[in-house]
This record gives C-alpha cells, sequence and structure tokens, in this order.
C-alpha cells in the first residue's frame, strides 16, 4: 500500500513540474511546420505576337496624286538561274530554254526591242527610246521610264525608315546600250530595268576578269554580307518591289538589282485625300 502511495506520488509530482516549466525561447526548439502555400493561380495564355506588316508606302506622281505601292516579287521565270539549271536531264533543259525565249518575248514587249534577241514584231522600239534620267537616294541614273515607279517605291521605303541612313551609295549605273553579257544570253541593263550600286565597294565575285580580282573576292572566310558595302536591309527593300537581287546568283553581284516584278502593277490606285470637317 504505502509503495502505491509513493508511486502516485511521484507521478503527481512529476505532472506538476512539467505545468509549471518555462516554454522554450523562440529558436530553442523545432520551428513549428509553415502552411502549405496557396496553389499557384494557372499562367495566363500568353497570345502569340503577330508579325509587324511593313507601313504602307505611298509616291506622289507628276500630276500631284498619292499613290499606293504595290509589293510584289519577281517573276520566276524572269530569273536568270531558272534557265541554266545544273541538269543534264533533257525535258529540264528544254523547260529551262523555254522560259528564257518567254522571258525574252516578255522584255521585248515591255521594255523594247534589242538587236539579235527576241523579235521586233512585240515592239517597233528599241530600249533606249523608253530611257529617261530619275534621282534616286541624291544620285542620277538613267533607266527604263516603265521602271521609275518602282524605284521611287523603293526610295520611300528607304527613307520611311531607318534603312535610308544605315547607307550612303555615291554613285550607281543603269541602262547600258551594248550587251556586256556573252553566248545567247542579254543584260537586263540593255533593257534599262538594271541598276549597279557602287560596283568599287560592292562585289561581283563570279563575275568575268577583272571582277574576281577584287580583294574583297580573295578573302578567305567571308560571306556574302562582309564582301559589299550595302547592307541587308537595301536589299530587303528592293525584293519588296518587284526587284531581284543578284547576289542570290552564282555571279554574286551584289551591286546588282534588276526589276522582275509586273510592271503594271506597281502602283495601286489614286489615294483620296482626307475632307474637310
Amino acid at each position: 500500500m504505502s509503495a502505491r502511495r509513493t508511486l502516485t506520488a511521484s507521478l503527481l509530482g512529476l505532472a506538476a513540474a512539467a505545468l509549471l516549466a518555462p516554454a522554450p525561447a523562440r529558436g530553442d526548439g523545432p520551428p513549428a511546420p509553415a502552411p502549405p502555400p496557396p496553389p499557384a493561380a494557372p499562367a495566363a495564355p500568353v497570345a502569340p505576337v503577330a508579325p509587324v506588316a511593313p507601313a504602307a508606302v505611298t509616291i506622289t506622281a507628276d500630276s500631284g496624286a498619292t499613290l499606293k505601292c504595290n509589293e510584289q516579287q519577281a517573276q520566276a521565270f524572269l530569273i536568270r538561274g531558272n534557265w541554266f539549271p545544273h541538269t543534264t536531264d533533257a525535258d529540264k533543259l528544254k523547260e529551262a530554254r523555254k522560259l528564257f525565249e518567254d522571258s525574252l518575248k516578255y522584255r521585248t514587249e515591255k521594255y523594247g526591242y534589242f538587236e539579235g534577241f527576241g523579235s521586233p514584231k512585240g515592239n517597233a522600239h528599241p530600249p533606249k527610246f523608253y530611257a529617261k534620267s530619275i534621282s534616286f537616294m541624291g544620285m542620277s541614273v538613267q533607266v527604263n521610264e516603265r521602271i521609275m515607279p518602282a524605284l521611287k517605291c523603293v526610295e520611300a521605303a528607304l527613307k520611311a525608315g531607318p534603312a535610308g541612313s544605315e547607307y550612303k551609295p555615291r554613285a550607281m549605273g543603269g541602262i547600258r546600250f551594248k550587251n556586256t553579257y556573252r553566248g545567247v544570253e542579254i543584260s537586263n541593263h540593255v533593257y534599262g530595268i538594271a541598276v549597279d550600286i557602287e560596283p568599287d565597294r560592292n562585289s561581283c565575285c563570279g563575275c568575268v576578269a577583272p571582277w574576281p580580282d577584287n580583294p574583297l573576292c580573295k578573302a578567305k572566310g567571308k560571306t556574302i554580307w562582309e564582301r559589299m558595302a550595302m547592307p541587308k536591309s537595301w536589299v530587303d527593300t528592293f525584293e519588296r518591289f518587284g526587284f531581284y537581287w543578284l547576289g542570290h546568283d552564282v555571279l554574286q553581284d551584289t551591286m546588282h538589282f534588276e526589276f522582275l516584278g509586273d510592271p503594271d502593277k506597281v502602283l495601286e490606285s489614286a489615294v483620296a485625300a482626307p475632307t474637310a470637317p
């Protein structure tokens, strides 16, 4: 009996001591478990960013009307690389020959007949009949009058953006009255639809001598953009309006642009002037 009383007293004493013991100070014991974080809100869907279309380009006609420039690509049958495929397939060679003959007919009808190429039935006048001078980015150049609107569109687009201040060429060439190509081919310079911009600073490493002697052509490991002074922004702008850059060709003629679009589709229509309220 006395032992049971002793055990009971001991248990009561321990319980009292536990109640009177001081609580542990902050940091003296293990930290209380943190409450679980609230569930994350679902991420809002990211809308795809639509590409920004280039601003519309307009030019002012001699009549004073404001005309909108149409963007267009070079027509495939007019691109010289399509006339000379790297193949021995007879059918493909025949098809390429037809493209070349179609291009002669088209260029004659649109830009004039050059003796020995095409037929005078398509146009009684030579290309020089249509030659006129135009100012382009401060330079004077003589071209076929039918591509003058396209050049004006390129100039307006260059001046409307940063490209116009990225490059300041000093000289350019246009129409020629003698064919400088060899064999069956005829240069688009003869038709007045090609321009060369700063030949001394924009190389033609695939052309006949002396063009490949340019130090830029002999530099190893250079990209085509490193072998020319003209920036890519100019190439992109020309190509928006139907010009083809011969830097794409095996000739790597970086100075050369030729209008291979449709001259009848360069301009859209007159833009009505806003009326006064």
